[in-house]
């Protein structure tokens, strides 16, 4: 009996006892080892240390020889997946830079939760945006010069009032002008991943407010439910971080096109934002959305409604902008009411008596927000959170136009999500979260606020405060405008056939013999003409205009003179001659006030309001009955 040892074993699977004797020989052993875990004799290794040294291998010499010890922990690592295992086991070595780090937060500050799950290399291989990639390389340290009057060393030498700080330094972004209320995305992985575990024990985890699957314990809700299936309450807080610190117009005509359908109809307006990602210099590891186009989806609007048609076009759209570099980076609307027309003020209705974002602005932008999600490698589920923008146009205190930017928090995408959040009816500025029914289960959502006597009360969220969802967003216009699209004269912008601005052959006529002086690559480079080469029923251009796109995405005037010279444009040059597009000489004398050159009475001729092909002879259109001049 005194040579009966016990070894213990640590494998991915978890720990055995394997009993043995002094004098068993370590080829014995591993026999052992293979039939308890149920591998063959080639199918794994064993090492005296976690870090994979000193493996055993199946020789003639005893245990007492190998210094194996009663009690001694052994460590299994299976054939082909040892990196995988020694991660999971691994507690005490660093990292290699193949592993995926992962980070937590708090639930009642983000969309994530506090886990204690070391990092896997099971965890998802994602591609993240450009400029994810690109700040993930970057230092982000905010560098101080050396202060005259505090810092006593040499010139190489650095103190506590000189040394650099770390991008989430809150002292510093309070200090800013103006100040940061909301730290980056960038900088909050920072923080979250510093010291001395290096984030290690944590992991990004997004927030779900629906019964766990597959828990076989009870009956499904209603009838039963445990705390294995059961979600988690949520604790709102404001977001401490944002994942797009900036929203920068590239220049003011693109809002002011936006904005002339209100003033011409004084029905609100709502559209897409196309744009790119990029640094904002401004904040420690910051980035900016720039918008470098607005596409206005079909859409139902009055004065003081917005309803959102169904877009046949939108994967055209999203295909075009894609081979131009750009992306769907957020969606705008106008809120916006006529105070004086005299003068032109507009009347400051969002303010903090009244609401910044409506329940039912926050929930949309959810929705938005869910369906443009961020690729996020330190997340087991692929992404977390969204960069998508929302922009309202609106009375400022000046009573003009002003442009406000938001996202709603990760956690609000959450409840959006799941189906946990209603807008209220007769207050814009609460939102109500869901009771639990037979049909579905919905977490307790609760907010904390001061009560009369100044202390902190915690309230169910029926009602809620929107302004727990909100993260603002500075949006401004630069002061040396960019362009992206550097046609100086206006094509007419989809979807506005209300206003008689249609996109036809006949509009495309007009718009050519306007850019007659112009080189081409200038006249095709307009976001609402290359949509309509390519989405147009009569001939739509989509599989032969990526020579064209390249050519405006890079400024290649070669490349647009090459593709000016194919089949395709000089059929849609004919089409326009023949749906009555007017030489330049006539349109600029028509426009002086001279008259107008007499069509032919022998040749179909284009209305001028509906654009349909009428037959010669006749006076009045077939389809409107509107006259021919």
């Amino acid at each position: 009996m005194g040579d009966d040892i016990i070894i213990r074993v640590q494998s991915p699977d978890g720990m055995k006892k394997i009993p043995s004797t002094k004098r068993e020989t370590a080829a014995t052993f591993l026999k052992k080892v293979a039939k308890e875990f149920g591998f063959n004799s080639n199918g794994f290794s064993i090492y005296l240390n976690r870090n994979k040294t000193g493996e055993i291998l199946s020789q003639n010499k005893t245990l007492t020889l190998l210094k194996i010890k009663h009690g001694d922990m052994l460590y299994l690592f299976p054939s082909g997946s040892s990196s995988s295992s020694g991660e999971v086991m691994d507690t005490a070595t660093p990292h290699t830079s193949s592993s995926l780090p992962s980070i937590s937060s708090s639930s009642s500050s983000s969309s994530s939760s506090s886990s204690l799950i070391p990092r896997s290399s099971s965890a998802p291989q994602v591609q993240e945006d450009e400029i994810d990639q690109y700040l993930a390389k970057q230092d982000g340290k905010i560098y101080r010069n050396k202060d005259p009057q505090l810092c006593r060393h040499g010139a190489l030498g650095k103190c506590v009032h000189c040394v650099p700080l770390e991008p989430f330094d809150e002292d510093y972004l309070n200090h800013l002008d103006p100040p940061v209320k909301h730290m980056s995305f960038h900088a909050y992985l920072r923080k979250l991943t510093g010291g001395a575990d290096k984030g290690k024990f944590a992991a990004l985890e997004n927030i779900s407010c629906k019964i766990k699957s597959g828990c076989e314990g009870h009956p499904p809700w209603p009838e039963g439910i445990c705390t294995k299936c059961q979600p988690s309450a949520i604790t709102l807080n404001r977001q401490k971080y944002r994942h797009v610190d900036n929203i920068m117009f590239e220049n003011h005509t693109i809002a002011d096109r936006f904005l002339d359908f209100w003033r011409k109809t004084g029905s609100q307006r709502m559209g897409y934002l196309y744009g790119r990602y990029t640094e904002h210099t401004d904040i420690p590891l910051g980035i900016r959305a720039e918008v470098a186009a607005i596409y206005e989806p079909p859409q139902s609007a009055t004065q003081n409604s917005l309803e959102l048609l169904e877009d046949p076009k939108a994967a055209a759209v999203d295909e075009i902008a894609a081979k131009l570099g750009l992306c769907k980076v957020g969606w705008i609307f106008t809120d916006l009411l006529s105070e004086d027309t005299r003068i032109g003020t507009v009347r400051y209705s969002r303010n903090q008596d009244s609401f910044y974002l409506s329940a039912e602005e926050c929930i949309t932008a959810g929705y938005f927000q869910n369906q443009h999600s961020n690729s996020c490698r330190l997340s087991r589920d692929g992404y977390f959170g969204s960069k998508f923008v929302t922009v309202v146009a609106t009375g400022g205190p000046d009573n003009q136009v002003h442009f406000e930017g938001y996202q709603v928090s990760n956690q609000c995408m959450a409840l959006v999500r799941d189906e946990c959040l209603l807008p209220c009816k007769d207050a814009p500025e609460l939102g109500y979260a869901k009771e639990s029914s037979p049909e579905q289960y919905v977490p307790d959502v609760f907010y904390k606020d001061k009560d009369k006597f100044g202390n902190d009360v915690t309230f169910l969220a029926r009602p809620l405060p929107v302004e727990y969802l909100i993260i603002d967003i500075t949006t401004t216009f630069p002061k040396d405008p960019q362009y992206t699209f550097t046609s100086t004269q206006r094509f007419p912008i989809e979807n506005r056939d209300i206003l008689g601005e249609t996109q036809d052959f006949h509009s495309l006529a007009t718009y050519l013999s306007q850019c007659s002086s112009a080189s081409f690559l200038d006249i095709v480079s307009d976001f609402h003409l290359l949509l309509f080469l390519v989405t147009n029923e009569v001939m739509p251009l989509r599989d032969s205009i990526g020579l064209l796109l390249d050519a405006v995405k890079t400024s290649n005037e070669e490349l647009a003179q090459t593709w000016k010279k194919s089949e395709q444009w000089a059929t849609i040059e004919q089409l326009c001659s023949t749906v009555g597009g007017q030489p330049s000489s006539s349109l600029g004398y028509e426009a002086m006030g001279g008259p107008a050159a007499p069509a032919s009475s022998s040749a179909m001729w284009s209305c001028l309001h509906c654009t349909f092909m009428n037959q010669p002879g006749t006076e009045h259109c077939e389809i409107c009955s509107l006259p021919r001049s």
